[in-house]
């Protein structure tokens, strides 16, 4: 019966079969529900079975996600089903690296695969919104170069994945961070695009919102990861962020730390290590902005400095709050959050600092003025329940005091070895490419040095200073002090000289005088002879190397001590084979010693290669400097980690060179491992404030060409002579017949000359002539002219006076009549008063016309004076136009003289080119023709 039944059940389905049919089922389905239901059957096998999965239905569900987007229950399971498949369980016997690639590859190859990924971040929906941007995150992982083309040129790509920042949902705006994250740390036009959609307004008020530095997360340092990718080595993004006004919220964001910091409530202690991490963040991305040669570090560094940046870096750098010990249990996760070597946050500060001013001469010499919480106050501020009183305030010392402080502080630990070479670096940049600067802290250092009082931070007083006061103790100390005297003295001659003043012992009483570079080289072999650690012997040996260089005065300075050359080359010979360093370094001293030796020399140059190539040798002197330049603390010392994280359990740091001594040994190596091979008689020049000193092999061998070209010219210019000689004759001949024929023609010219001479007088007799004649006659003519208008105007005047007087007196008369007629009238109308009315209205008429007929009269007179006035205004303006006519005459005048003028002057030039031609020219013409000249001027005056 089981048997039966057996045989007619349906034959068993594998995992394949499976998927295959739900595949076919997806791809054949024409509704919306039969769909989803074959998509969640391929959900189940996702995770176990990815690759049929994706070789049977991946482009089936890329399609689906396209025509069934709208609907968020479908739109999310198929999201979920592409992200199992990017993800697949470890166990499953299909896991491969392989199958991402090709998934990335079948969503990249094709625009708008990623499109429809990015038009989800549209919709409200959380999955919707989440799964997209985990599917383009896992897409970006395995193609990242693909992904980041996809998103470039797809409509409005970039726009919606910076709105996501803007999204309230924490889990939804983190995947924004890391996708975008994950998207710009190689690509400047994306990191282009992104800035410009406000995307940094977007990330500092994510930061506001999630605490600032104190108390933010992960998400801050988020955050600070894409503010990173953003701005680095992306000047127009710098240039933006600078010119939008950013700059001034690093400043807000580093003094809202330390102002909790330092408030009642402080900052607890178990949110101090991710504080640090922020804080050590943001002091990443300054750094970004100042790339030592980038065309915009300057503009950056005058930006941070006037909104104040600086002075809140140096404040964190001093700032008590800032444990060392709570730095360093976070040291490893804050290096595998920014993948790069990691300081505390206070080194950082100080690092940045550096930054914030190397090269820019206006902010070094600002940066000395500023002062700071001194180091050693904060050490002795007691603490209660573990925080700093804020009652009590910290004396504050200038900056470079607490620097220096920091740098050679004498009982430091070994945890502060990086703290001490970062303030060793942010001296290093206040002295960098800063003449002035660097003569300045050395002549302090000097006074320092020279003066009664003892400097426990002074420079010269450590390394000059008997080492039996500091045998044994910390070796880093005289190390960081020859550090920054190499620097203060490096390819810098006035400094040097300065430096070379420095001496000890009065010469009057009787003292030996040790000079600077003596007494550095007695310390250095003393140290080496009593067996200090190698660092110091190479401090000083770093010293003496960069001060011989192109140096004679050094040079010889430090000839001038016999028993020290002694006594480095028997280091060389004797040395044990495990001081590399040492040896390889007392061999380039000697080399160098040499190669700028002179004649004058206290040990003459010959002398010192005798001494090199006989008790030394050339083979173990090419030996020492060769090993010196394949030892891995030079060769490798760009690759190899200088800090604290390159000590061993127990053992010191394994630093042993300053960066920029490494480049000069290695940029000088070829130079002094051939120096031995020089010719003691051939002198290297040097140029020292433009003078140059020595004899070069170069100029020896230009002047002995010079000698040999110059001999060779000599046997030719004898050779010449003689064809010279035999050529004199001939020529002398040629021009004894040449002066014969010139004399011939000599005769000829000045018959000739003469003819000229007799025609060009005559010419000029003509011209004054005819220029008297016209002279005379426009004289005449204007003479006659002036006596008419003269004439008119006279009698135009009497006309015009005498016409007037009649007028005047007619007037006169008739208004005498007139008031004779009317004192006649008032008295007849005082009658006629008395008689009757009737006579009165007469007479009032009678008056009235009278006085009409008057009044008419009196108009006529006043008519007739204004035309006689008219009349004398019209003959004014005819003697005008009249005296104009005679100023024309008179300015023709005066061009005939020009004229006459420019014809002398053309006799004087005619005889100068007579006189040039050898012709004579009596005195008497002159005579005679000045004497015309001033008759022709006289007649001209009396006309």
């Amino acid at each position: 019966m089981f048997r039966i039944l057996e045989s007619q059940a349906p034959a068993k389905q594998n995992a394949t079969t499976t998927i295959n049919t739900l595949s076919g089922r997806l791809q054949s389905a024409t509704l919306l529900e039969d769909r989803r239901a074959a998509i969640l059957g391929l959900r189940s096998f996702a995770k176990l079975y990815p690759a049929s999965v994706a070789s049977g239905a991946l482009r089936n569900l890329i399609s689906c996600l396209n025509t069934d987007v709208e609907d968020v229950d479908t739109t999310k399971v198929i999201l979920e089903t592409l992200l199992m498949l990017f993800n697949p369980d470890e166990t499953s016997p299909e896991a491969s690296e392989d199958i991402a690639l090709w998934l990335a590859d079948e969503f990249t190859q094709r625009q708008e695969n990623i499109t429809v990924l990015l038009d989800l971040l549209d919709t409200s929906d959380f999955f919707s919104r989440l799964y997209s941007l985990q599917l383009i995150s896992a897409i970006s992982t395995a193609r990242p170069q693909r992904t980041q083309e996809c998103v470039y040129t797809a409509p409005l790509g970039v726009s919606r994945l910076v709105a996501v920042l803007g999204d309230k949902r924490e889990a939804i705006r983190s995947e924004g961070l890391l996708l975008l994250t994950a998207l710009t740390p190689s690509s400047p036009d994306l990191q282009k695009l992104v800035a410009f959609e406000n995307v940094f307004d977007r990330i500092f008020s994510i930061i506001d919102a999630e605490g600032s530095l104190t108390h933010g997360d992960i998400a801050v340092q988020d955050c600070l990861s894409l503010l990173a990718n953003l701005l680095r080595l992306n000047v127009s993004n710098q240039s933006y962020f600078r010119e939008t006004g950013w700059v001034k919220k690093f400043h807000g964001l580093l003094k809202e730390s330390l102002r909790e910091q330092d408030s009642p409530d402080s900052v607890a202690d178990w949110a101090r290590p991710q504080r640090d991490k922020n804080v050590w963040g943001l002091l990443a991305v300054l750094q970004l902005f100042l790339i030592k040669g980038s065309i915009g570090t300057q503009a950056n560094q005058i930006s941070f400095w006037q909104n104040g940046v600086l002075t809140q870096v140096l404040e964190i750098a001093f700032h008590k709050s800032i444990d060392v010990s709570i730095r360093a249990e976070v040291s490893r996760s804050i290096r595998e959050i920014f993948h790069c070597g990691v300081d505390e946050a206070c080194i950082k500060a100080l690092a940045t600092s550096a930054d914030l001013i190397r090269g820019n001469s206006g902010l070094q010499e600002s940066f000395g003025q500023l002062e700071v919480v001194s180091p050693r106050d904060l050490d002795g501020v007691p603490q209660v329940n573990g925080h700093t009183p804020t009652n009590i305030t910290p004396h504050r010392v200038n900056i470079l005091e607490a620097l220096l402080d920091l740098a050679l502080a004498a009982s430091s630990s070994i945890q502060a070895f990086d703290l001490r070479l970062s303030a060793c670096e942010c001296i290093k940049a206040y002295l960098y490419a800063h003449t002035q600067i660097r003569l300045f802290f050395l002549r302090r250092a000097i006074d320092g040095h020279m003066s009664d009082a003892h400097e426990a931070d002074n420079i010269l007083t450590i390394l000059i200073e008997d080492p039996e006061n500091w045998r044994g103790a910390d070796p880093y100390r005289p190390w960081i002090a020859s550090v920054l005297l190499f620097h203060l003295i490096y390819e810098d001659f006035d400094a040097k000289n300065t430096a070379m003043a420095v001496k000890d012992g009065d010469a009057e009483s009787g003292e030996e005088v040790v000079t600077c570079i003596q007494a550095l080289t007695v310390n250095m072999i003393s140290a080496e002879r009593k067996g200090e650690d190698e660092r110091v012997t190479i401090g000083y040996l770093m010293i003496l190397c960069g001060w011989l260089y192109e140096d004679h005065d050094g040079v010889n300075d430090f000839l001038g001590e016999g028993s020290n050359v002694q006594s480095i080359v028997q280091l060389v010979v004797q040395a044990d084979h495990s001081r590399v360093l040492v040896t390889g370094l007392c061999a380039f001293l000697l080399g160098i010693a040499y190669e700028f030796s002179t004649k004058d020399s206290p040990i003459s140059r010959e002398t010192l290669h005798q001494l090199l190539t006989g008790r030394l040798g050339r083979e173990q002197y090419s030996d020492r400097i060769t090993r010196l330049r394949e030892h891995p603390m030079v060769r490798d010392f760009e690759v190899l980690p200088q800090g604290l994280s390159s000590s061993t359990p127990g053992g010191l740091p394994e630093v042993y060179f300053d960066r920029t001594f490494v480049d000069f040994l290695k940029d000088n190596f070829s130079r002094i491992l051939r120096a031995i091979d020089r010719a003691p008689g051939i002198e290297v020049p040097v140029i020292a404030n433009g003078i140059q000193k020595g004899v070069s092999r170069e100029l020896v061998d230009s002047l002995r060409a010079q000698v040999e070209d110059r001999s060779q010219a000599i046997q030719k210019l004898e050779s010449d002579i003689v064809t010279i000689e035999r050529k004199l004759g001939q020529e002398q001949a040629d021009h004894r017949k040449a002066k014969e024929s010139a004399v011939i023609e000599l005769g000829r010219i000045k018959n000739i000359n003469d003819g000229l001479q007799r025609n060009h007088e005559e010419y000029l007799q003509k011209i004054k002539k005819e220029n008297q004649i016209s002279q005379q006659e426009a004289q005449k003519t204007h003479e006659s002219v002036m006596l008419s208008l003269r004439g008119e105007v006279q009698k135009s005047k009497e006309d015009g006076q005498a016409a007037v007087a009649r007028i005047q007196s007619r007037t006169d008369a008739e208004i005498d009549d007139l008031k004779s007629i009317i004192r006649s009238l008032e008295s007849d109308l005082a009658k006629a008063n008395k008689d009757h009315i009737q006579d009165l209205q007469i007479a009032h008429e009678d008056y009235s016309t009278k006085i009409s007929s008057l009044e008419s009269r009196l108009q006529r007179a006043e008519d007739k004076a204004t035309d006689a006035e008219a009349r004398s205004t019209r003959i004014q303006g005819e003697f005008d136009s009249k005296e104009d006519s005679r100023k024309t005459a008179q300015a023709e005048l005066d061009d005939l003289l020009m004229v006459l003028g420019d014809l002398e002057e053309k006799r004087s030039r005619d005889k100068k080119r007579l006189r040039l031609l050898g012709e004579e020219v009596s005195d008497g013409e002159e005579a005679e023709d000045e004497d015309k000249e001033d008759d022709e001027v006289d007649d001209e005056g009396g006309k």
